[in-house]
């Protein structure tokens, strides 16, 4: 079990809505324990991001007040992206060698979207953000317009904070 772990300096997402940008996302909810981030560019309509305030490094690290309300708060934020999006399902995964502070990749899929079964369908390249970390981006699928991201975030920035759905 990890005790309280301090915000590392250098950790990008311990620097909450200041990292934002450098990671080509925005922020859209948060409580006291979690934040919620999505995707400002890409294929993927409704990607977000989902990672506790206080730095835990990976899911085995996961404790306390966040290890007891992490089902509850995952399943509300896949519940709004898949309203928002229309999409039949939402993919969550981590990684985590990139930023070691826990995060949640939620991925809204569509029959026709740029996943699969597989992470990206088709060719793939890794992108270089401004934070040094690394995008994985499909070669086959190009970003969708900002402004139809941008709509998708105002929906489930609206959902989350009018609290739309019961948590």
């Amino acid at each position: 079990m990890v005790d309280r772990v301090p915000a590392a300096p250098d950790c990008a997402l311990c620097r909450g809505p200041d990292g934002d940008p450098g990671l080509s996302r925005v922020e859209v909810w948060r409580d006291d324990l979690w934040r919620f981030s999505m995707a400002t560019q890409g294929p993927t309509l409704g990607f977000g991001y989902l990672e506790p305030i206080r730095h835990i490094p990976f899911l085995a690290d996961l404790d306390g007040p966040e290890a007891a309300t992490f089902g509850r708060v995952i399943a509300h934020v896949s519940a709004v992206l898949r309203e928002a999006t229309d999409a039949p399902q939402v993919y969550a995964y981590v990684f985590g060698s990139g930023i070691p502070h826990l995060h949640v990749h939620l991925a809204p899929n569509t029959p026709a979207g740029v996943l699969s079964t597989q992470l990206i369908e088709g060719h793939v390249e890794v992108r270089p953000l401004p934070s040094g970390a690394g995008e994985i981006v499909s070669l086959d699928h190009p970003d969708l317009p900002e402004t139809e991201l941008a709509q998708v975030i105002d929906r489930v920035r609206g959902a989350l904070r009018s609290g739309a759905r019961d948590r």
